[in-house]
């Protein structure tokens, strides 16, 4: 009964924040007056986003109680991504497996000239943007000992994305769905801290909207596809409990 109602109370709870941007994330943009798909309902795209997290969640906890060893990892890689945060949280499962949650937010957007974010001026062309959130979960194998040496890693991953104005004009934003891959080196530096080293690639599904440039709102395409992308850069600093 307590677990019923503590997953009640974080479905109830979850909310996505509405972008700020004259330009907006298309999940709070739905017209439920026009046919669409099951993915083309904001309801349902967030319906499924809190059901993820919710299975996920209690994936991670039911392992964590399992587990001896517990970490924290901040991966400082990730800044370079315009200021990405990049957090994940870890368990031992056993001597050569390990269980990992993470979640990776990036709110910012930058422009040359001052424009209040959008909100008081004119369109700036000269705006660029990564904003993303993700959260992904999956499981590393150690060939050697958990938390120490090589490892490589899966997950499944989500994200909802708005990035533009870096190499081109336009801009791109939409919710991609899919699995990771990635491995790397653990280093032991002290009793309980490493430092871990690592690449990833991941690929999977979008459905996404481009705009001439990263504020006007000018539409050129929608639709959906596939795609297989670089993930993440890894330099963690890690502390083990």
């Amino acid at each position: 009964m307590q677990l019923t109602s503590l997953c009640a109370t974080i479905v109830k709870e979850i909310r996505l924040p509405q972008d700020c941007l004259c330009v907006r994330m298309r999940l709070f943009d739905g017209n439920p007056a026009e046919p669409f798909s099951f993915f083309d309902n904001p309801k349902n795209l967030l319906n499924m986003k809190k059901l993820a997290f919710l299975i996920s969640l209690l994936f991670f906890c039911a392992a964590t109680a399992m587990a001896q060893t517990w970490s924290v990892a901040v991966n400082a890689a990730d800044a370079i991504e315009l200021g990405t945060i990049g957090v994940e949280g870890s368990a031992a499962v056993g001597q050569h497996w390990s269980i990992h949650a993470g979640a990776r937010f990036n709110p910012w957007t930058f422009a040359k000239k001052d424009t209040f974010n959008g909100l008081f001026s004119e369109p700036n062309p000269d705006q660029f943007q990564d904003r993303k959130q993700s959260y992904a979960i999956g499981t590393r194998w150690w060939p050697w000992n958990v938390y120490s040496g090589w490892w490589v890693g899966g997950k499944a991953q989500y994200q909802e994305y708005n990035r533009g104005g870096i190499l081109t004009k336009t801009s791109e934003e939409g919710d991609a769905f899919g699995a990771a891959f990635s491995g790397g080196y653990s280093l032991m530096l002290k009793e309980h801290i490493n430092l871990d080293f690592g690449l990833g690639l991941w690929g999977g599904w979008t459905k996404y909207t481009t705009y001439a440039c990263p504020s006007c709102g000018k539409v050129e395409d929608q639709g959906e596809k596939w795609f297989i992308l670089p993930n993440e850069v890894i330099l963690s600093l890690v502390y083990i409990f």
